[in-house]
Protein backbone atom coordinates (compact mmCIF):
# COMPACT_ATOMS: atom_id res chain seq x y z
CA UNK A 1 0.00 0.00 0.00
CA UNK A 2 2.41 2.44 0.31
CA UNK A 3 3.11 2.46 -3.34
CA UNK A 4 -0.34 4.19 -3.63
CA UNK A 5 -0.95 6.85 -5.37
CA UNK A 6 -2.98 9.37 -7.77
CA UNK A 7 -1.73 7.47 -11.00
CA UNK A 8 -2.04 10.28 -14.09
CA UNK A 9 -1.21 7.63 -16.50
CA UNK A 10 0.45 4.21 -17.72
CA UNK A 11 2.96 2.73 -19.57
CA UNK A 12 2.02 0.62 -21.93
CA UNK A 13 4.91 -1.95 -22.83
CA UNK A 14 3.30 -3.33 -25.73
CA UNK A 15 5.27 -6.03 -27.50
CA UNK A 16 8.78 -6.76 -26.60
CA UNK A 17 10.85 -6.21 -29.97
CA UNK A 18 14.15 -4.68 -30.78
CA UNK A 19 14.58 -0.95 -32.62
CA UNK A 20 15.41 -2.93 -35.59
CA UNK A 21 12.08 -4.34 -35.41
CA UNK A 22 9.65 -1.68 -34.58
CA UNK A 23 9.39 -0.12 -38.00
CA UNK A 24 9.01 -3.59 -39.53
CA UNK A 25 5.96 -4.30 -37.04
CA UNK A 26 4.73 -0.99 -37.71
CA UNK A 27 4.86 -1.86 -41.52
CA UNK A 28 3.28 -4.62 -41.48
CA UNK A 29 0.78 -3.75 -38.83
CA UNK A 30 -0.17 -0.43 -40.72
CA UNK A 31 -0.37 -2.36 -44.37
CA UNK A 32 -3.13 -4.74 -42.31
CA UNK A 33 -5.08 -1.73 -40.61
CA UNK A 34 -5.35 0.11 -44.40
CA UNK A 35 -6.42 -2.61 -45.98
CA UNK A 36 -9.27 -3.92 -43.11
CA UNK A 37 -10.16 -0.22 -43.29
CA UNK A 38 -10.17 -0.08 -47.05
CA UNK A 39 -11.98 -3.42 -47.69
CA UNK A 40 -14.77 -2.63 -44.93
CA UNK A 41 -15.88 0.70 -46.46
CA UNK A 42 -15.58 -0.89 -49.51
CA UNK A 43 -18.12 -3.70 -48.39
CA UNK A 44 -20.27 -0.36 -47.13
CA UNK A 45 -20.65 1.26 -50.43
CA UNK A 46 -21.09 -2.34 -52.13
CA UNK A 47 -24.08 -2.62 -50.55
CA UNK A 48 -25.11 0.83 -50.44
CA UNK A 49 -25.63 1.48 -53.85
CA UNK A 50 -26.64 -1.95 -55.64
CA UNK A 51 -30.00 -2.83 -55.21
CA UNK A 52 -29.02 -6.16 -55.43
CA UNK A 53 -27.86 -6.37 -51.87
CA UNK A 54 -30.59 -4.28 -50.29
CA UNK A 55 -31.60 -7.65 -48.08
CA UNK A 56 -31.82 -8.02 -44.59
CA UNK A 57 -28.81 -10.34 -44.80
CA UNK A 58 -26.65 -8.18 -46.65
CA UNK A 59 -27.99 -5.07 -44.19
CA UNK A 60 -26.37 -6.81 -41.34
CA UNK A 61 -23.12 -7.55 -43.10
CA UNK A 62 -22.71 -3.82 -43.63
CA UNK A 63 -23.55 -3.63 -39.78
CA UNK A 64 -20.47 -5.83 -39.03
CA UNK A 65 -18.20 -3.94 -41.59
CA UNK A 66 -19.07 -0.48 -40.19
CA UNK A 67 -18.34 -2.07 -37.07
CA UNK A 68 -15.01 -3.36 -38.22
CA UNK A 69 -13.65 0.01 -38.79
CA UNK A 70 -14.25 1.14 -35.16
CA UNK A 71 -13.15 -1.61 -33.46
CA UNK A 72 -9.81 -1.69 -34.31
CA UNK A 73 -9.68 1.64 -34.43
CA UNK A 74 -9.28 2.22 -30.45
CA UNK A 75 -6.21 0.28 -30.04
CA UNK A 76 -3.82 0.41 -32.94
CA UNK A 77 -3.78 3.78 -33.87
CA UNK A 78 -2.29 4.15 -30.52
CA UNK A 79 0.07 1.19 -31.27
CA UNK A 80 1.26 3.04 -34.48
CA UNK A 81 2.38 5.73 -32.17
CA UNK A 82 4.14 3.61 -29.87
CA UNK A 83 6.21 1.91 -32.31
CA UNK A 84 7.26 4.97 -34.06
CA UNK A 85 8.00 7.23 -31.25
CA UNK A 86 8.61 4.90 -28.40
CA UNK A 87 6.14 6.63 -26.38
CA UNK A 88 4.30 4.11 -24.69
CA UNK A 89 2.70 6.36 -21.81
CA UNK A 90 -1.34 6.81 -21.98
CA UNK A 91 -3.38 8.94 -19.68
CA UNK A 92 -5.48 7.19 -16.52
CA UNK A 93 -8.02 8.89 -18.54
CA UNK A 94 -7.11 7.62 -21.82
CA UNK A 95 -6.71 4.79 -20.71
CA UNK A 96 -10.12 4.33 -19.17
CA UNK A 97 -11.82 5.36 -22.48
CA UNK A 98 -9.55 3.14 -24.43
CA UNK A 99 -11.08 0.35 -22.19
CA UNK A 100 -14.91 1.37 -22.49
CA UNK A 101 -14.78 1.31 -26.74
CA UNK A 102 -12.63 -1.57 -26.60
CA UNK A 103 -15.30 -3.77 -24.89
CA UNK A 104 -18.47 -2.08 -26.06
CA UNK A 105 -17.33 -2.73 -29.36
CA UNK A 106 -16.49 -6.08 -28.82
CA UNK A 107 -20.06 -6.93 -27.01
CA UNK A 108 -21.61 -5.10 -29.92
CA UNK A 109 -19.89 -7.62 -32.08
CA UNK A 110 -21.42 -10.66 -30.29
CA UNK A 111 -24.21 -9.53 -30.43
CA UNK A 112 -24.56 -8.49 -33.99
CA UNK A 113 -23.39 -12.31 -34.65
CA UNK A 114 -25.92 -13.73 -32.66
CA UNK A 115 -28.54 -11.46 -34.71
CA UNK A 116 -26.87 -12.80 -37.95
CA UNK A 117 -27.61 -16.05 -36.83
CA UNK A 118 -31.25 -15.71 -36.58
CA UNK A 119 -31.47 -13.75 -39.63
CA UNK A 120 -29.86 -17.26 -40.93
CA UNK A 121 -32.48 -19.57 -38.69
CA UNK A 122 -35.20 -17.22 -40.36
CA UNK A 123 -34.09 -17.48 -43.77
CA UNK A 124 -34.03 -20.90 -43.40
CA UNK A 125 -36.46 -22.54 -41.10
CA UNK A 126 -38.80 -19.96 -41.72
CA UNK A 127 -38.36 -18.94 -45.59
CA UNK A 128 -42.12 -17.69 -46.26
CA UNK A 129 -42.19 -15.70 -43.81
CA UNK A 130 -38.91 -13.95 -44.05
CA UNK A 131 -39.36 -10.86 -45.89
CA UNK A 132 -42.17 -10.39 -43.25
CA UNK A 133 -40.32 -10.98 -39.79
CA UNK A 134 -37.11 -9.50 -41.24
CA UNK A 135 -38.46 -6.42 -42.38
CA UNK A 136 -36.49 -3.22 -42.53
CA UNK A 137 -37.94 -1.48 -39.52
CA UNK A 138 -37.07 -4.81 -37.40
CA UNK A 139 -33.46 -5.43 -39.12
CA UNK A 140 -32.67 -1.63 -37.78
CA UNK A 141 -34.43 -1.90 -34.72
CA UNK A 142 -32.26 -5.10 -34.06
CA UNK A 143 -28.96 -3.22 -35.47
CA UNK A 144 -29.40 -0.31 -33.45
CA UNK A 145 -30.12 -2.35 -30.23
CA UNK A 146 -27.01 -4.49 -30.71
CA UNK A 147 -25.06 -0.86 -30.61
CA UNK A 148 -27.31 0.66 -27.40
CA UNK A 149 -27.17 -2.80 -25.36
CA UNK A 150 -23.51 -2.96 -26.33
CA UNK A 151 -22.20 0.56 -25.11
CA UNK A 152 -24.87 0.01 -22.01
CA UNK A 153 -23.70 -3.19 -20.67
CA UNK A 154 -19.92 -2.44 -19.84
CA UNK A 155 -20.71 0.68 -18.27
CA UNK A 156 -20.81 -0.79 -14.68
CA UNK A 157 -17.71 -2.57 -15.57
CA UNK A 158 -15.90 0.12 -16.59
CA UNK A 159 -16.85 2.39 -13.73
CA UNK A 160 -15.70 -0.04 -11.26
CA UNK A 161 -12.50 0.08 -12.93
CA UNK A 162 -12.12 3.33 -12.96
CA UNK A 163 -12.28 3.93 -9.10
CA UNK A 164 -9.79 1.16 -7.97
CA UNK A 165 -6.84 2.52 -6.75
CA UNK A 166 -3.68 1.74 -8.88
CA UNK A 167 -0.53 1.50 -7.49
CA UNK A 168 3.37 1.63 -9.05
CA UNK A 169 5.18 0.65 -10.61
CA UNK A 170 2.31 2.13 -13.58
CA UNK A 171 3.17 -0.40 -15.94
CA UNK A 172 0.48 -2.53 -18.50
CA UNK A 173 1.58 -5.92 -20.16
CA UNK A 174 -0.09 -5.13 -22.90
CA UNK A 175 -0.37 -2.78 -26.14
CA UNK A 176 -4.04 -1.24 -25.21
CA UNK A 177 -5.80 -1.38 -21.33
CA UNK A 178 -7.32 -4.25 -20.85
CA UNK A 179 -8.73 -6.33 -17.97
CA UNK A 180 -6.46 -8.51 -16.35
CA UNK A 181 -3.33 -6.38 -16.84
CA UNK A 182 -5.23 -3.41 -15.14
CA UNK A 183 -6.30 -5.52 -12.31
CA UNK A 184 -3.22 -6.69 -11.41
CA UNK A 185 -2.02 -2.84 -10.81
CA UNK A 186 -4.39 -2.53 -8.64
CA UNK A 187 -3.78 -1.94 -4.71
CA UNK A 188 -7.06 -2.84 -3.79
CA UNK A 189 -8.94 -6.24 -3.28
CA UNK A 190 -10.38 -6.85 -7.01
CA UNK A 191 -12.18 -10.08 -6.51
CA UNK A 192 -15.22 -8.94 -7.08
CA UNK A 193 -14.99 -6.49 -9.78
CA UNK A 194 -13.15 -10.13 -11.47
CA UNK A 195 -16.44 -11.41 -10.51
CA UNK A 196 -18.34 -9.10 -11.90
CA UNK A 197 -15.81 -9.39 -15.35
CA UNK A 198 -16.65 -12.59 -15.75
CA UNK A 199 -19.97 -12.72 -15.34
CA UNK A 200 -20.58 -9.91 -17.90
CA UNK A 201 -18.25 -12.31 -20.04
CA UNK A 202 -19.97 -15.04 -19.49
CA UNK A 203 -23.43 -13.33 -20.23
CA UNK A 204 -22.17 -11.53 -23.41
CA UNK A 205 -20.21 -14.46 -24.80
CA UNK A 206 -21.62 -17.52 -23.84
CA UNK A 207 -24.88 -16.16 -24.32
CA UNK A 208 -24.60 -14.67 -27.71
CA UNK A 209 -22.62 -18.07 -28.33
CA UNK A 210 -25.44 -20.49 -26.86
CA UNK A 211 -28.08 -18.54 -29.63
CA UNK A 212 -25.90 -19.15 -32.64
CA UNK A 213 -25.82 -22.68 -31.40
CA UNK A 214 -29.27 -23.14 -31.09
CA UNK A 215 -30.05 -21.39 -34.79
CA UNK A 216 -27.13 -23.39 -36.09
CA UNK A 217 -29.04 -26.73 -34.69
CA UNK A 218 -32.41 -25.81 -36.26
CA UNK A 219 -30.80 -24.51 -39.32
CA UNK A 220 -28.97 -28.41 -39.56
CA UNK A 221 -32.04 -30.17 -38.51
CA UNK A 222 -34.13 -28.51 -41.52
CA UNK A 223 -31.94 -28.54 -43.72
CA UNK A 224 -31.52 -32.12 -43.53
CA UNK A 225 -35.19 -32.57 -44.27
CA UNK A 226 -34.55 -31.13 -48.15
CA UNK A 227 -34.69 -33.94 -50.27
CA UNK A 228 -32.29 -32.84 -52.77
CA UNK A 229 -28.21 -32.26 -52.25
CA UNK A 230 -28.52 -29.12 -54.22
CA UNK A 231 -31.08 -27.83 -52.07
CA UNK A 232 -29.18 -28.86 -49.09
CA UNK A 233 -25.92 -27.25 -50.20
CA UNK A 234 -27.63 -24.24 -51.23
CA UNK A 235 -28.84 -23.96 -47.77
CA UNK A 236 -25.71 -24.36 -45.87
CA UNK A 237 -23.87 -21.81 -48.33
CA UNK A 238 -25.96 -19.30 -47.03
CA UNK A 239 -24.78 -19.65 -43.62
CA UNK A 240 -21.23 -20.60 -44.32
CA UNK A 241 -19.55 -17.20 -44.30
CA UNK A 242 -21.53 -16.34 -40.94
CA UNK A 243 -20.06 -19.73 -39.83
CA UNK A 244 -16.20 -19.10 -40.95
CA UNK A 245 -16.79 -15.74 -38.85
CA UNK A 246 -18.23 -16.91 -35.67
CA UNK A 247 -15.68 -19.97 -35.62
CA UNK A 248 -12.77 -17.40 -35.83
CA UNK A 249 -14.24 -14.90 -33.00
CA UNK A 250 -15.22 -17.04 -30.58
CA UNK A 251 -12.11 -19.67 -30.80
CA UNK A 252 -9.98 -16.50 -29.51
CA UNK A 253 -13.05 -14.73 -27.14
CA UNK A 254 -13.76 -17.48 -24.95
CA UNK A 255 -10.03 -18.61 -24.76
CA UNK A 256 -9.42 -14.75 -23.40
CA UNK A 257 -11.76 -13.88 -21.20
CA UNK A 258 -14.22 -17.23 -20.33
CA UNK A 259 -11.52 -18.82 -17.58
CA UNK A 260 -10.37 -17.30 -14.33
CA UNK A 261 -7.28 -14.92 -14.41
CA UNK A 262 -3.72 -16.17 -14.36
CA UNK A 263 -0.44 -14.31 -14.48
CA UNK A 264 1.00 -16.82 -16.83
CA UNK A 265 -1.82 -16.18 -19.47
CA UNK A 266 -1.73 -12.55 -19.27
CA UNK A 267 1.25 -12.70 -22.31
CA UNK A 268 -0.69 -15.25 -23.99
CA UNK A 269 -3.90 -12.86 -24.19
CA UNK A 270 -1.87 -10.50 -25.57
CA UNK A 271 -1.04 -12.61 -28.23
CA UNK A 272 -4.14 -13.92 -28.97
CA UNK A 273 -6.09 -10.77 -28.58
CA UNK A 274 -4.73 -9.85 -32.35
CA UNK A 275 -6.89 -11.48 -33.64
CA UNK A 276 -10.36 -10.45 -32.28
CA UNK A 277 -8.61 -6.69 -32.67
CA UNK A 278 -6.64 -6.70 -35.87
CA UNK A 279 -6.83 -10.04 -37.83
CA UNK A 280 -10.65 -10.91 -37.78
CA UNK A 281 -12.03 -7.38 -38.82
CA UNK A 282 -9.83 -8.20 -41.87
CA UNK A 283 -11.03 -11.44 -42.87
CA UNK A 284 -14.74 -11.03 -42.19
CA UNK A 285 -14.95 -8.81 -45.59
CA UNK A 286 -13.02 -11.40 -47.70
CA UNK A 287 -14.35 -13.97 -46.22
CA UNK A 288 -18.26 -12.97 -47.19
CA UNK A 289 -16.41 -11.43 -49.88
CA UNK A 290 -14.97 -14.48 -51.61
CA UNK A 291 -17.98 -17.11 -50.20
CA UNK A 292 -21.11 -14.94 -51.43
CA UNK A 293 -21.72 -15.11 -55.17
CA UNK A 294 -24.17 -12.60 -55.05
CA UNK A 295 -21.20 -10.34 -53.28
CA UNK A 296 -18.86 -11.45 -56.19
CA UNK A 297 -20.95 -10.57 -58.59
CA UNK A 298 -21.80 -7.10 -57.59
CA UNK A 299 -18.02 -6.20 -57.25
CA UNK A 300 -17.65 -7.15 -60.95
CA UNK A 301 -20.12 -5.12 -61.64
CA UNK A 302 -18.66 -2.27 -60.00
CA UNK A 303 -15.26 -3.03 -61.41
CA UNK A 304 -16.85 -2.71 -65.20
CA UNK A 305 -18.60 0.58 -64.22
CA UNK A 306 -15.36 1.81 -62.77
CA UNK A 307 -13.27 0.99 -66.33
CA UNK A 308 -15.92 2.00 -68.29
Amino acid sequence: MENETDITEFILLGFSVIDESRFFLFLLIFTVYIVTISANIFIIILIKIDIRLHKPMYFFIGGLSFLEIWYPSVTVPRLFWALLTKEDSISFVGCMIQFYFHFSFGAIENFLLAIMAYDRYVAVCIPLRYLLIMSPNVCFKLLWGSWVFGFIVIIVLSLQIFNLPFCFPNKIDHYYCDFAPLVKLSCSETSNVEKLFFATACFVILGCFLVIIMSYICIIRTTMRVPSSEGRHKAFSTCASHFVVVLLFYSTSIFMFIRPNADDLIHLNKIFSIFPSIVTPLLNPLIYTLRNQEVKNSIKKAMKRIKM
